[in-house]
């Protein structure tokens, strides 16, 4: 069964004369009645009587009628929802990121895109990367931001854009020795109490790999995740710490390493193996942008 077939019952069906629907439908009679006669044999049976004032609908075509009507409009509906998604008017958005991203980069941009497009439905999740790369490869996200090491690349199935380059500077309690200094060395930070990013996570990685590089030990005496809670920490004067440069305002610029700062990629990333949902290609554009 065609969707012309139904189209044509459809419009006979209302005209009530074969001449007015090849008219309607820009058919040739010949090719209006060989449709449906091709229709009445798959349903095994006439859907209209041929009266001499035009043709009636039998039983059958009464009964089959909402069927057809329901059928077209369900893919009328189908093909405006598409229109929708490739105009940004409908569908979701997954996306997710470390402490870094979603508390201090994506807000702002979320709130220009919601701007754009309010028809689209917002999903935020904060992960650890690694969290988030699982999540993305499993489709539970469309897109994920990520702490990538120096020549680092995702998994497959994969891809990225690099996004920001970020640097971890050091953060000191009110009145300690460091404050009002713009840099430090490494071995400045010998037995220092630390207030930390939880072991495991990307970032604390980095840190540990750069501080056994340096042969620096400080004193860590608190690991935590959310890096507002680490400000905290560090402001009740538990022990300094280090943060993204983004999570600091104009005025609190944190201290500098003198060479060899900590330094790490953000970036997106999304499956390369599946086509991209319309708002993520979308929103793809506006963080790259």
């Amino acid at each position: 069964m065609e969707l012309s077939q139904l189209q044509t019952f459809l419009v006979i069906a209302r005209e009530g004369q074969m001449t007015r629907a090849a008219s309607v439908l820009h058919l040739t009679q010949p090719a209006l009645s060989a449709q449906l006669s091709k229709l009445e044999e798959e349903l095994g049976g006439p859907l209209f009587d041929r009266t001499p004032r035009g043709m009636t609908l039998t039983h059958a075509g009464e009964v089959f009628k909402p069927f057809a009507e329901e059928a077209l409009g369900r893919l009328k509906d189908g093909e405006r929802a598409l229109r929708e998604l490739r105009g940004l008017e409908a569908g979701n958005l997954a996306v997710g990121g470390g402490a870094t991203a979603t508390t201090y980069l994506l807000p702002p941009v979320l709130a220009q895109f919601h701007e754009a497009h309010p028809g689209l439905q917002l999903f935020v999740r904060e992960q650890a990367s690694s969290g988030v790369i699982d999540a993305v490869i499993s489709g539970e996200l469309d897109l994920g931001i990520v702490t990538l090491g120096s020549g680092e690349r995702p998994p497959e199935p994969l891809t990225m854009a690099r996004w920001v380059e970020d640097e971890l500077v050091l953060v000191v309690p009110p009145g300690h020795s460091f404050e009002g200094r713009e840099t430090y060395e490494w071995k400045d930070l010998n037995n220092l109490p630390l207030v930390l990013f939880e072991a495991g996570s990307a970032v604390r990685m980095l840190i540990d790999t750069r501080l056994q590089a340096e042969g620096t030990r400080p004193e860590i005496v608190m690991e935590l995740r959310s890096i507002e809670t680490i400000k905290q920490m560090v402001a009740q004067g538990i022990g300094a710490g280090f943060v993204s440069r983004f999570a600091l305002s104009e005025t609190t610029k944190g201290i500098r390493a003198k060479r060899d700062a900590i330094k790490r990629e953000l970036a997106i990333v999304w499956r390369v193996d599946r086509s991209l949902n319309p708002a993520a290609a979308a929103f793809i554009q506006v963080l790259t942008a």
